[in-house]
């Protein structure tokens, strides 16, 4: 135990001392902070008190102010900051003095009548007050909040301690969510649940985490899209679906990639690819306006507007333009190769046509696609899942949605030819068994639903992680994910509470202060 936890802990044992629970059963809040200030401010010009109203709020205590007998102390709950007052003269004895045991950090709460002080700020006259939960650690040091990335990330709580802006983004993305459920919900979908533990990993290119079933003694993967179970369910009758859910992908981590991400993905019956993007458009400017107020901002250094209609070109217009490459002059794989290693491209030995291409999109398009871009018509190779392009069966209906130069989002117009599926999976085995490790499974049940009949069908989806890296204008998905994966760390390189808090700082000693305001996978986003 370091010496500033025993100094807290010694506080503790002096609260049981005196006959306070410092961790009581049951805490009782009449008013918020907010509620509490919004009284003051109701109060007629010239009126300093509610007479007659006695509040009693509640929070932690994120600052205090000692003026001989009397105390200022301010409380920050989830609605914001309340400065309550305690002077001696209107505490019941002992009450005063056992001030010395709180520290930054505690939770109290502190009953009293509301009231305006000389400097106009909106206060709590408390005639009594209790201990709700006696901190052990200090917190974060709460203006510049913790610098170190490593420690807000791994420690998220000690970030949202420290940083109001964090704490905003996060209750940001909250509403995007929330936002796209109700867009949806209005237009007819169902939000429904599939699977994480599954007999195969299908419906994206990629690695998936292998876990074991005990009860089954058995294999399971966890799921790696959402894909192949929603389309289950457009088979057996429902129309419109989608789901918002965790998807694993055993990759590395990067700027855009975390290994666990959110994911959400739509599918609705009668419809194709050009259909999905305009609701894309639709939904993505509609929740950007309802969340943030606005459809233009800077990512990146670059200024974005979502205004619609976004761009459309295809993904082979898309390489003539930006990299002067005509696949058409280059069909196969051989030949593709060849030309992306004469160009100093450094290109996966065991790649695939579909993949060598998709790595010079990567390479030359992908960074400057900035404001909002669909680009078009996929080759087939990268495509196993979508329906082929009529008039050209090397190409497929599918779109990539690109925002702040990274995918956000990937569309098909989905492929309901089970016969076709079939061999689009198998030939998907043969580059897993040529060394393509990302290569797609074979999932014989949702071949089985797909014989069943699944009516034309257009389906989406989209990283929510990106899109929320987008809107907050932040450079890391890390920062986004409340939790994000980290690697473990040893014992002896664990941070400490030293590393992440003060016990005081110069405005804590000073009069009172008014607060600051508020701050205001790789298909589709791993």
């Amino acid at each position: 135990m370091d010496e500033l936890m025993a100094q807290r802990v010694a506080k503790l044992d002096q609260l049981r001392a005196l006959g306070m629970d410092p961790y009581p059963t049951r805490a009782t809040r009449t008013h918020t902070a907010a509620e509490a200030n919004a009284l003051v401010d109701a109060l007629p010009e010239g009126v300093s008190e509610a007479e007659g109203v006695v509040a009693q709020v509640a929070g932690r205590v994120v600052a205090r102010r000692d003026m001989g007998k009397a105390t200022f102390i301010d409380l920050l709950d989830g609605t914001g900051r309340i400065q309550v007052l305690l002077r001696q003269n209107t505490l019941a004895e002992g009450l005063y003095d056992a001030l010395k045991l709180i520290d930054l950090g505690d939770f109290i709460s502190a009953t009293g009548m509301p009231m305006r002080t000389r400097t106009g700020q909106p206060t709590v006259g408390a005639t009594t007050w209790a201990m709700l939960s006696k901190a052990l650690h200090a917190p974060p040091e709460k203006y510049h909040g913790l610098a170190d990335p490593e420690i807000r990330q791994r420690r998220r709580y000690l970030d949202l301690l420290g940083n109001e802006e964090s704490r905003e983004r996060f209750k940001l993305r909250s509403k995007v969510v929330s936002g796209i459920r109700r867009f949806l919900d209005a237009r007819g979908f169902i939000e429904v649940e599939t699977p994480v533990l599954q007999e195969a990993a299908g419906g994206a290119a990629a690695r998936p985490f292998v876990t074991h079933y005990n009860a089954l003694d058995e294999d399971r993967f966890l799921r790696i899209s959402l894909e192949l179970h929603l389309k289950r369910l457009v088979v057996g009758g429902f129309e419109k679906v989608y789901e918002l859910g965790r998807i694993f992908r055993n990759e590395g981590f990067g700027l855009k990639y975390n290994p666990e991400f959110t994911m959400l993905e739509t599918y609705e019956a009668y419809g194709d690819y050009l259909q999905v993007a305009d609701m894309v458009e639709e939904m993505v400017s509609t929740v950007a306006s309802e969340a943030i107020g606005r459809d233009t901002f800077v990512f990146r250094g670059h200024e974005i507007s979502l205004a619609r209609p976004w761009r459309r070109i295809t993904f082979h217009d898309a390489l003539r333009q930006y990299a002067d490459l005509d696949l058409e002059a280059f069909p196969t794989a051989e030949t593709l190769r060849a030309e992306l290693e004469r160009r100093g491209l450094d290109v996966p030995p065991t790649a695939g046509y579909g993949k060598l291409a998709d790595e010079a999109m990567s390479f030359y398009v992908e960074p400057h696609l900035q404001n909002p871009t669909f680009l078009l018509d996929y080759p087939i190779e990268l495509s196993p899942l979508a329906k082929r392009k009529p008039g050209n069966p090397r190409l497929v209906e599918r779109f990539e949605v690109f925002i702040g130069g990274f995918e956000a989002g990937n569309a098909y117009t989905e492929l309901n030819d089970p016969i076709d599926q079939r061999e689009r999976f198998e030939e998907q085995l043969r580059l897993r068994a040529a060394g393509d490790d990302e290569a797609e499974l074979m999932d014989e049940d949702f071949l089985f639903a797909l014989e069943h009949g699944m009516p034309p069908c257009g389906g989406f989806g989209m990283g929510i992680d990106r899109l929320i890296m987008i809107l907050t204008e932040q450079p890391t998905i890390r920062e986004v994910i409340l939790f994000p994966q980290l690697k473990s760390l040893k014992p002896d390189t664990q941070p400490t509470p030293s590393d992440t808090a003060i016990t005081s700082s110069p405005a804590e000693t000073a009069g009172p202060t008014t607060p600051s305001p508020a701050a205001a996978g790789e298909g589709a986003g791993g």
